[in-house]
C-alpha cells in the first residue's frame, strides 16, 4: 500500500513535471523568437469558451496582438467570435503554430494531426510534457516548444509585459 503524502514526502510523491531544465532543447529562446516573429495563424487545441479559463486568455490576448486564432474544440461551434473546429485536419487552411491546452496523454494524437496538416511548430503550454508527442512533431519536421506559455513568452519577447502586469511604462517613486 502506498504512503500517503505528508510534508515530509510531499516532494517526493509529486511527479517533476515542470523543471525547464529537463526540457531544454524545446525551451530555445532563437525557436520561440522565430515562432512569434513569423507565425500568423495559430490553432488552439482545447480552447475553452469560458472567459476564466487561461486557453481564452491566451486566444483573446493573441488575437488582440494580430494573430489569426483558430479554435480547435469539438465541444464548441464559435469561441473569439471564430469558428470552432473539431479537429487540426478540419481546419481548411495552413496553420503555422498548434498551441495545446490538453492533458499530455493526448499530445501523441495532436502531434499527428499537426505534422499531416504541415503545422510549422508544435507548442506545448505549461505542464503539458510529452516526450512521445515532441518526438513525433519532430520526425515530422515540426519545431517543438514545451511547458512554455505562448502569451508570456510573446509578452516576454516582443514588449508586451504590460499584460502581465509589469513594463507598464509608468515611472514613479512614490510610495
Amino acid at each position: 500500500m502506498a504512503e500517503p503524502a505528508s510534508p515530509d514526502n510531499a516532494m517526493a510523491a509529486a511527479p517533476e513535471t515542470s523543471q525547464a531544465a529537463s526540457w531544454p532543447q524545446y525551451q530555445n529562446e532563437r525557436t520561440i523568437q522565430s515562432l512569434l516573429r513569423n507565425a500568423h495563424t495559430v490553432a488552439i487545441v482545447g480552447l475553452s469558451p469560458n472567459p476564466l479559463r487561461p486557453s481564452y486568455f491566451v486566444g483573446y490576448y493573441l488575437q488582440r496582438h494580430g494573430y489569426r486564432v483558430v479554435p480547435v474544440n469539438p465541444r464548441e461551434r464559435e469561441i473569439l467570435g471564430m469558428t470552432s473546429y473539431p479537429s487540426l485536419e478540419a481546419i481548411p487552411f495552413p496553420v503555422d503554430v498548434v498551441d495545446v491546452f490538453r492533458a499530455p496523454e493526448a499530445v501523441p494524437g495532436i502531434a499527428e494531426e499537426a505534422v499531416k496538416i504541415s503545422a510549422h511548430a508544435l507548442w506545448l503550454q505549461f505542464d503539458v510534457i510529452s516526450p512521445e508527442g515532441a518526438a513525433i512533431a519532430e520526425r515530422g519536421g515540426l519545431q517543438v516548444v514545451m511547458d512554455r506559455c505562448l502569451k508570456v513568452e510573446h509578452a516576454r519577447h516582443l514588449g508586451r509585459m504590460h499584460w502581465f502586469g509589469l513594463n507598464t511604462g509608468v515611472i514613479n517613486s512614490r510610495r
